[in-house]
């Protein structure tokens, strides 16, 4: 049995790409404001990018917004991705404690089957583990996330309690990533951390060598692509997934945009000896 992380090296190993092509199907971007507009447009990305995507990660809001036939395209979305052994995660940022929990762990995992999901670990621990306790399934917990606004709680300076290295002073972000780093042992842990804040990523990094990173911000966000890897990437060369969506969707050919992002992400790896 693989654990959630051993799955995702894999198609790494398997394709050589770090990308994850988001699933965001903007009313914008539909040919009709329904659900099966939004499917057929992800659809049509999936299959222009499947190639050169280590993972997809669909934005649960966008399939929502349709009510009961939303949920039932984004499961079609889902069992599409699912025959291609391509590792999904569900853009969901759940967040809540005991049954509710475990309830929408359930809905994540059971009934739509996504291998992954983002979640805000705020609540603490208890509010991780009915995502965690299957080895087999994933969570991305939000630590520094790439919008303005993060500023506003992820940067503030907390005394956590002796930790094994003694108490010091440091942003609650990073806090966060050595929670993770301890909570990671069924393998299937992550940390959501913005393409746009490369010093946070390197803090990241230095508190949670092990985890892989998944990476929004390159591209409409204004993330510079080489400042994030270098400043997030493992020594091995791994361990982070740069997320794209708009840039690829809105491009007029996705597969081409999707493999000269991956191209560019080798070109920058080998420049820095990884």
């Amino acid at each position: 049995m693989k654990n959630f992380i051993e799955f995702l090296e894999g198609r790494v190993q398997g394709t050589g790409s770090l990308l994850c092509i988001g699933l965001d199907p903007h009313l914008a971007d539909l040919e009709s404001p329904t659900a099966e507009s939004a499917l057929k447009f992800c659809l049509g990305i999936v299959k222009e990018t499947a190639d050169y995507a280590s993972a997809f990660k669909p934005n649960a809001a966008f399939f929502e917004i349709f009510g009961a036939e939303g949920w039932d395209a984004l499961k079609e979305l889902i069992a599409t991705i699912n025959a291609l052994s391509i590792p999904l995660i569900l853009d969901a940022k759940r967040g809540d404690i005991a049954s509710t929990a475990e309830a929408y762990a359930k809905s994540a995992f059971e009934h739509l089957h996504a291998d992954a999901i983002t979640l805000n670990p705020y609540l603490g621990k208890d509010s991780i583990d009915p995502f965690i306790e299957n080895p087999e399934k994933g969570a991305f917990l939000l630590c520094k996330t790439s919008n303005p606004g993060s500023d506003d709680l992820q940067n503030l300076q907390v005394s956590p309690l002796l930790d094994g290295e003694g108490a010091g002073v440091r942003a609650l972000y990073e806090h966060v990533a050595k929670l993770a780093q301890s909570w990671n042992t069924n393998n299937n842990i992550g940390l959501v951390v913005g393409a746009t804040q490369p010093e946070a990523l390197a803090k990241v990094r230095a508190a949670a060598p092990d985890l892989w990173f998944l990476a929004p911000g390159v591209g409409a966000q204004g993330g510079d692509l080489a400042t994030a890897l270098k400043a997030g990437l493992r020594e091995d060369g791994k361990g982070m997934l740069i997320s794209v969506s708009r840039s690829v969707a809105r491009a007029e050919m996705p597969r081409k945009a999707s493999r000269e992002l991956m191209n560019e992400i080798l070109k920058v790896k080998k420049e820095i000896g990884l």
